[in-house]
C-alpha cells in the first residue's frame, strides 16, 4: 500500500525528470504522425540531438509501448524498464488498451477529433498564470490565451480585441 497522495509525488518527479530530459537539448520538435482510432493526434517529439522523448520515457517505465501504433518499435526499451521495476512497472497496472477494450460500451463517441479548429491540426497551448506578452511565442498562442484563459484578457489592453500588438 503507498502513502496517501503518494503518486502525486510521483507525476512530480516525472515532470522534473522530463524536464531535465527535454532541456538537455533544445528545442523539442513534434511532428504529426496520424489520427488514433479516439481522435487524437498521434505525433513524434525529438529533442534537438534526435533523441526520441517516445524512446526515453518508455525506457524510464513513463510510459508504454502500444505496438498497435509503433509496431513494437520500443519493445526493448520496455521490456529494459519492467526488468528494472520502474516508473509504472514498480507496481501492477492493466493497460490502458486492455481496460478499453473491456469497457468498450462505455467509451464516449467522439464526433470530431480533439485539436482540430477549421479542419487545421491545433497547436498545443496551455493556460498557465501570470503570462504576458513577452512569454507568448506566436500571434497563434496570443490569441488562442485571449479566447481560452482566465487571465486572457490582460493581453488586449486596449479591448480592440487584439492580443500582444506589437506581435499581432
Amino acid at each position: 500500500m503507498t502513502p496517501k497522495g503518494s503518486n502525486i509525488l510521483a507525476a512530480d518527479g516525472l515532470a522534473e525528470a522530463l524536464d531535465g530530459f527535454l532541456a538537455a537539448s533544445k528545442p523539442v520538435q513534434c511532428a504529426f504522425v496520424s489520427w488514433d482510432r479516439y481522435g487524437r493526434f498521434v505525433g513524434e517529439c525529438r529533442r534537438a540531438d534526435d533523441t526520441s522523448v517516445a524512446s526515453w520515457m518508455v525506457e524510464h517505465g513513463h510510459a508504454l509501448d502500444w505496438p498497435r501504433y509503433s509496431h513494437g518499435a520500443y519493445a526493448g526499451r520496455q521490456a529494459k524498464a519492467k526488468a528494472a521495476k520502474v516508473g509504472l512497472w514498480v507496481g501492477k497496472f492493466e493497460a490502458p488498451w486492455d481496460w478499453r477494450a473491456g469497457h468498450a460500451d462505455k467509451t464516449p463517441a467522439i464526433s470530431q477529433p480533439l485539436g482540430i479548429i477549421n479542419n487545421q491540426v491545433a497547436q498545443s497551448y496551455s493556460c498557465q498564470p501570470r503570462r504576458t506578452c513577452p512569454q507568448i511565442s506566436s500571434c497563434d498562442e496570443a490569441n488562442w490565451s485571449l479566447q481560452n484563459c482566465s487571465w486572457g484578457g490582460k493581453l488586449d489592453r486596449d479591448k480592440d480585441g487584439i492580443p500582444c500588438e506589437r506581435m499581432c
